[in-house]
């Protein structure tokens, strides 16, 4: 009965980490946007996003309001998007999105999560290469009533990739990718058909995947862990199988 009540504990409290840090990454996001273009989401295209994707993680309307309402005040943090790239172990490639206000901080930070994980933080450009950018969006499977139809349709507004995906709470995704210059067109292409789209942004993808023993992926594993946990870290990829 202890082992079961500790591993409830435990389990909720991963769950309202997760929670947490999603409620931070889309604040982050909301105040770039304002800063960007403005408070006013049906001027703001990136806000209107922005907004999306806070309450596809159940983000409250009061703290969306908020968190437009102090980044529209002056003293607003200045975010700005940098990637970082590295080695985990074995030779797993590592590339980092992150969202911060302090570079030197953020870089420091990653540097040390590297080192307790016996990884390498790398120069730019060290593993970009081996991934490409596409534009996401992520749609309810629910609202989805012919794929086929789907597809047909937004391939003339520039789908590369239709595919199945989950959300970090499990829940079945219908993922539309494209390559990153046309996620515009796509967007607007979604809009006009009238299809809501949950979530939306960018992924890395490889190339190619590397396949490591039980041992060996634990110890990557354990890396992407640590940067997850990062305030800064936005999103980890990297090429383990």
């Amino acid at each position: 009965m202890g082992r079961a009540f500790e591993a409830r504990k435990q389990s909720k409290m991963k769950r309202w980490d997760r929670m947490a840090k999603a409620f931070t990454r889309a604040g982050k996001e909301i105040t770039m946007a304002v800063r960007a273009g403005g408070p006013d989401p049906d001027a703001n295209p990136s806000l209107r996003r922005a907004i999306q994707n806070a309450r596809s993680v159940n983000m409250p309307n009061d703290k969306v309001e908020n968190a437009i309402k102090k980044a529209s005040g002056e003293g607003a943090a200045d975010y700005e998007i940098v990637t970082y790239e590295g080695y985990a172990p074995h030779g797993i490639a590592i590339f980092i999105e992150a969202a911060t206000d302090n570079p030197v901080r953020t870089v420091a930070n990653l540097r040390l999560h590297f080192k307790k994980n016996n990884g390498n933080l790398g120069n730019n450009g060290s593993v970009a290469y081996l991934f490409e950018r596409y534009g996401v969006f992520n749609l309810d499977p629910e609202k989805v009533e012919d794929r086929e139809e789907l597809e047909l349709t937004l391939i003339d507004h520039g789908l590369e990739e239709l595919d199945d995906g989950t959300d970090e709470e499990g829940n079945a995704l219908v993922v539309c990718r494209c390559a990153f210059n046309d996620f515009g067109t796509l967007q607007d292409g979604l809009e006009s058909e009238g299809i809501e789209v949950k979530s939306s942004g960018s992924e890395y993808i490889p190339g190619n995947l590397l396949e490591l023993d039980d041992e060996k992926t634990d110890e990557v594993l354990a890396l992407i862990d640590a940067l997850e946990q990062d305030d800064d870290v936005n999103a980890v990829f990297h090429n383990l199988a």
